[in-house]
């Protein structure tokens, strides 16, 4: 049997909120499975969804930049070891400058990313520069690139000085309502509430089917004591449930919660005689698992 270690137990209460003897025993149970010990935790009724908020210990930022005519945009995280460099002058011209470029390179993978061009070197090399001159090491972690085809625009939106930052790619079927202030102010609207929501993915299609399969059997044992002919009933409620705290078309707006994500681009289409539609989206969220 594994050895419960109280780090793995404060692990577990940290990501289920759980008291520490039932942390301690789900472990047990398990074998010291930390995955397994959840699912334990939320079948017996006694922790919630891991919402996966447990953050690494890395600093820096994330950062967005679109071109000038709305058409891509980008959203990069780049990391550092301190909130001191993080907030930087010379770390903020540098991410800024990488974003910068990286929009206007129209690379997609961070990859060739590293590898392009960059004030006289690729741009992996550029960065262990300034590892020298900042004193810490620097890694691009992640990157993102979203070229927007027909109509519409690319937005993006940094929360909390670069701690969680959003891009999205939004269409219409008109190119003139890409230009309408209304248009913009509700593509503004969805960047914030995917900011603050933090949707798993756009629709039920976007939940991985491993991910679903494992909510339905939790939500299954936790219905285990009711009669036989109502469970699937029970389930199927509390999965439509899952997927309307976890898809974006699906969520209450935020301004809104009785007004869903769809039902609001349905509105502000039909106001502007048009269809919107949110084509996909990113969220970085500094130093989360990945």
């Amino acid at each position: 049997m594994a050895d419960i270690t109280a780090a793995l137990v404060k692990e577990l209460r940290e990501k289920t909120n759980a008291g520490m003897m039932d942390c301690k025993r789900a472990l047990t149970e398990t074998g010291g499975d930390l995955q397994e010990a959840e699912d334990y935790l939320r079948k017996k009724g006694i922790a919630g969804a891991s919402k996966k908020a447990a953050r690494d210990a890395n600093e820096g930022a994330v950062v967005a930049c679109l071109s000038n005519d709305g058409k891509s945009g980008v959203l990069l995280e780049i990391n550092c070891e301190t909130d001191f460099v993080a907030k930087n002058e010379t770390f903020q011209e540098f991410i800024s400058g990488v974003a910068a470029h990286a929009v206007a390179s129209g690379i997609t993978s961070l990859e060739d990313l590293l590898a392009s061009d960059y004030q006289g070197s690729s741009l992996e090399d550029f960065v262990k520069g300034k590892i020298a001159a900042l004193g810490e090491n620097l890694v691009v972690r992640r990157f993102e690139h979203f070229d927007v085809e027909g109509g519409g625009i690319a937005a993006s939106y940094i929360h909390m000085a670069g701690r969680v930052g959003v891009l999205v790619d939004v269409g219409c079927g008109k190119e003139a309502t890409a230009g309408d202030d209304r248009f913009r102010e509700v593509v503004k609207d969805v960047t914030l509430h995917v900011a603050a929501a933090a949707p798993a993915g756009l629709s039920r299609d976007d939940i991985p089917a491993e991910v679903v399969a494992r909510e339905k059997e939790i939500f299954t044992e936790q219905m285990k004591d009711k009669p036989a002919n109502v469970i699937d009933k029970i389930v199927s409620g509390k999965l439509d449930k899952f997927f309307a705290n976890s898809c974006l078309l699906e969520q209450g707006f935020i301004k809104d919660p009785d007004l869903s994500i769809k039902a609001l681009l349905e509105a502000k289409g039909k106001e502007l005689e048009d269809s919107i539609e949110v084509r996909r989206f990113a969220r970085f969220a500094l130093g989360e698992e990945v």
